[in-house]
């Protein structure tokens, strides 16, 4: 991939207190480096608190709040991991419906570590081949996908993967999935 070849596009970064720093930090500037314009969605405005592994770590501001952004002004859709986030946002009505909202317009959904419990929530995983942290493998098979123990995994509009250790791995087959929906929409 191209320096510049999300150049001109916007992706969403849904997040809320308790995200796993490093796995939103990273995935941002791997867009950002690529062109890519990139909104920090959380269910409202202000700053929102990451940790490290269970340590606070920085906060991060919010771009837009839920109410104020539209799955149809981006190409995708990131979903950082950590185990307080993904389980505070499935209690979020409208963080579901947001990430319905890619899913149902069959854009790309990247989620790593414990991001895919909110892609259970949202009904999207049935006969999905898919990865995570390990202790999801249950609820993932339970929600009707099919779970591997791989870096990365590809089915259709998503993409995951399971733990920090895959981030590089992961960082460039999102941008990949993210490019490509660039040129069908272009």
């Amino acid at each position: 991939m191209t320096a510049d070849c999300l150049a001109g596009r916007r992706i969403a970064v849904l997040a809320t207190d308790g995200f796993e720093l490093v796995e939103l930090t990273r995935r941002v500037d791997a867009l950002k480096a690529a062109g890519a314009q990139v909104d920090i969605v959380a269910p409202g405005l202000g700053s929102i608190q990451g940790f490290n592994h269970h340590d606070k770590g920085d906060v991060v501001q919010v771009d837009r709040a839920l109410d104020q952004a539209d799955p149809a002004d981006y190409v995708g859709l990131v979903l950082p991991g950590g185990v307080i986030k993904p389980d505070a946002l499935r209690l979020v009505a409208q963080a579901i419906d947001f990430i319905r909202g890619f899913s149902s317009a069959g854009k790309p959904i990247a989620a790593i570590c414990h991001g895919p419990w909110t892609l259970i929530e949202a009904g999207v995983v049935k006969n999905r081949r898919m990865t995570s942290w390990p202790s999801l493998k249950t609820d993932l098979q339970n929600a009707g996908a099919e779970w591997t123990d791989e870096p990365v995994v590809i089915d259709q509009n998503l993409v995951t993967s399971r733990k920090l250790d895959d981030l590089l791995a992961f960082c460039a087959k999102m941008i990949e999935a993210f490019a490509e929906e660039q040129q069908v929409k272009a």
